[in-house]
């Protein structure tokens, strides 16, 4: 458990003075990495209060946690909780997140991730929040000119989704210029699995992520799958990307946290598994997972799909001291025994805004 001092306003308070726990809040708790992120936190003896508005979320991911349904952009809503729980730290996770679908709708994906964060963040801050770790994304990269990609890359998003991360990025680096707001921002590649009894885990409804899209093809609930691209120069000319488990993603903003507890300075840091799987190698373990084999067929290479992309996670060992812990067969055997368990999602329905919160 952590504590913090009431202060008086007139420096510390007497030695005598109640301790209260620390709270932290998780925006988009009732979402995908936001809610298996609160319940690591929680199992670990932090304090934890979520906030969704349930839109894409589920009420029933936050379990027996507390949950406060409301918009994060709404001052009195945010500034109600921060007070009444006393939140000090902010792990921020409430987006949207479909890359396609913000190309189609880019103003909506600028003001709900961009303006409904902005107006958190100063609400929070305004309340005495002092500390965020921020759900941001590779696809602040696009397009890496190298592999493994690391934090020093170009920031050149391709799709408004990434622009939106990258935006809360530079936001986050003026409020702590500023207003002394410290953060980590946190860069997912591609995340994937569930909590690995099956309980918690990806509404697969809008996602157009590999992982549950094999699942739903192994559980007849889409057409066999299509392999974009099978020349590839790879090894099995199959595309390659980075698949890094939700669990690792869970305990990579506690490490997150405790770096800014600690004093630690705001950054921005990869959170990958430093090797890359290809889509080959993501079906096999999928057969290996449920003992049946996954129908998919051949398709030509879809236009601006890289060959590869994976990360250089090193920065999160050296600040954060963060490395994963599992790998492929961890991720899609977690994965098949949430959907093959939960083939529609949370008993009372629900989505997921973006695979990173609610």
């Amino acid at each position: 458990m952590y504590w913090v001092r009431i202060r008086s306003g007139r420096g510390e308070a007497p030695a005598s003075a109640r301790l209260v726990p620390m709270t932290i809040l998780v925006t988009g708790g009732a979402g995908y990495i936001g809610s298996l992120t609160a319940r690591l936190l929680a199992e670990r003896g932090r304090e934890v209060v979520l906030l969704d508005s349930l839109e894409r979320g589920c009420r029933a991911a936050a379990r027996d946690l507390p949950l406060v349904v409301g918009d994060v952009a709404d001052p009195s809503t945010v500034r109600a909780v921060v007070d009444e729980h006393r939140v000090d730290a902010l792990v921020h996770f409430a987006a949207y997140k479909a890359a396609g679908e913000s190309m189609e709708q880019p103003g909506r994906y600028f003001r709900n991730n961009v303006g409904a964060t902005a107006a958190l963040l100063e609400s929070a801050a305004g309340a005495g929040v002092e500390r965020v770790v921020f759900s941001s994304s590779a696809a602040v990269y696009g397009t890496p000119d190298a592999l493994p990609v690391t934090e020093a890359a170009p920031l050149r998003p391709e799709s408004p989704y990434g622009e939106s991360k990258a935006l809360v990025e530079a936001m986050l680096g003026w409020l702590d210029r500023l207003g002394g707001l410290r953060s980590v921002s946190l860069r997912y590649f591609n995340a994937a699995g569930a909590w690995p009894d099956g309980s918690l885990g990806e509404d697969w409804t809008l996602t157009t992520n590999l992982v549950p899209v094999v699942m739903k093809a192994l559980l007849g609930r889409r057409p066999p799958l299509q392999v974009f691209g099978s020349d590839y120069p790879t090894p099995d000319g199959t595309a390659i990307r980075d698949y890094v488990h939700v669990v690792d993603l869970a305990e990579a903003h506690l490490a997150a946290l405790c770096h800014l507890e600690s004093g630690g300075a705001s950054a921005a840091v990869n959170l990958g598994t430093g090797v890359g799987s290809s889509v080959r190698e993501v079906l096999d373990a999928a057969e290996r997972a449920s003992g049946r084999p996954v129908p998919h067929e051949l398709a030509p290479r879809r236009p601006g799909d890289p060959v590869a992309v994976y990360a250089d996670n090193r920065l999160a060992a050296e600040l954060l001291g963060w490395k994963p812990r599992l790998g492929l067969d961890d991720i899609v055997a977690s994965a098949w025994a949430w959907h093959s368990s939960h083939p529609d999602g949370y008993p009372a329905g629900g989505h997921h805004p973006d695979g990173h919160g609610s």
